[in-house]
């Protein structure tokens, strides 16, 4: 164990660092103690990941000394993801009982862009994609992240070139790093990719779409020529202003709504379009929102059924949470991954000042945290 004042936060992490490469085995997991309101929280993780190769848990005092078994069962949860372990995972896919996705090798990918708060110019946009690592099972789940242009919408980097002195021309990305990822974990090309596209609006659609699109095709085909899994293309949406309510008074959940898992594809939905609400959590108060997910492209042929169970039964395997959560879990993780990243340029800034405009690339973060779900 080790104290550290605010002020030598850096020098205490690298003492902990070299104290553990001096052992047999890696250090798997950093448990750091918070005081309350230090404003450290985003210098650590930004040392610990980009810089150390270190995964951490931090933890406030102030919580720990209430003895609150949630509070302890959360954290476990957490710690349990972080060092690669699994917290839940789905009868039907041990079964592989699972339509459309148990049969043959599929990847379920969850991008999201995040921007920084409104008036706030001197900072870009944040886009993170995940990506499962573990088929069938599809519960552990890698993610990248990438800075862009502010207020852009479209992420950027899923698929790159770039020119090398010596290498010439190189190919990359984010769709691209992943899928080379899931190769490595699984020994497998994926046949199929499900893409859950979060925080992206219906007059968006059309843009996100052709450009996101075509360099998931692109970089599928940068691995191998004429290698083109069928691909299908979900937008969430939790920005609405629809509620359902139930009519039937004797089936709703504790807190008066309704029921986990219900779906409405008719009726408030598009005549011609695929798209359908699902409520899949139970809210703890208020009214429950429900989660809009339009089906913008399929090349898998979903029916509605299948695709609606497939979401809602994901949404019971969220890493921080015993119960099943309102979003499904891949655009989740997204999610964190970019508020996360938001973390390293913060800190960045606050060291160097304001950069303007420019888009500055983030700190990579080291390859054996990226392996776990570091960002939970």
């Amino acid at each position: 164990m080790r104290s550290a004042r605010a002020d030598r936060i850096d020098q205490t992490l690298m003492d902990v660092y070299k104290e553990s490469a001096g052992l047999n085995k890696p250090l798997q997991l950093l448990i750091i103690i918070l005081p309350d309101q230090t404003g450290s929280y985003g210098k650590i993780k930004r040392i610990c990941e980009t810089e150390l190769g270190i995964v951490s848990q931090c933890c406030k005092p102030v919580q720990a000394a209430k003895f609150s078994n949630q509070y302890f069962e959360n954290v476990a949860l957490k710690i349990n993801a972080k060092v690669g372990g699994r917290n839940t995972v789905l009868n039907d896919a041990i079964l592989r009982r699972i339509p459309l996705v148990t049969d043959v090798p599929t990847i379920i990918f969850g991008a999201c862009v995040s921007h920084p708060p409104p008036g706030e110019d001197s900072s870009s946009s944040i886009a993170a994609v995940v990506a499962s690592m573990d088929w069938p099972e599809l519960t552990k789940y890698r993610g990248v992240v990438s800075a862009q242009t502010d207020r852009v919408e479209i992420i950027q980097d899923l698929y790159k070139q770039t020119k090398d002195p010596q290498k010439g021309l190189v190919e990359g990305g984010m769709v691209r790093e992943l899928l080379v990822a899931f190769f490595k974990s699984t020994r497998q090309k994926p046949s199929r990719i499900i893409f859950y596209r979060d925080g992206v609006s219906e007059g968006q659609f059309s843009q996100v779409l052709l450009y996101e699109m075509d360099a998931i095709r692109k970089a599928c085909s940068s691995l191998q020529e004429g290698y083109m899994p069928r691909v299908t293309f979900v937008v969430v949406q939790k920005r609405h202003h629809t509620r359902l309510f139930p009519t039937d008074r004797n089936k709703t959940d504790r807190s008066g709504n309704i029921l986990p898992g219900t779906v409405v594809d008719t009726s408030i939905c598009h005549p011609t379009e695929f798209d359908f609400y699902l409520n899949s959590h139970a809210g703890s108060q208020g009214t429950s929102k429900s989660t809009h997910y339009h089906v913008l492209f399929d090349e898998n042929g979903f029916t509605a059924d299948i695709l609606q169970v497939l979401t809602n039964s994901l949404c019971y395997t969220y890493a921080r949470c015993t119960k099943s959560v309102s979003i499904v879990p891949p655009a989740y993780y997204a999610h964190l991954a970019a508020f996360r990243a938001r973390y390293y340029i913060e800190d960045e800034m606050s060291d160097s000042g304001s950069t303007g405009v420019e888009v500055r690339p983030l700190p990579s973060i080291k390859d054996n945290v990226k392996e776990v779900m570091f960002y939970v």
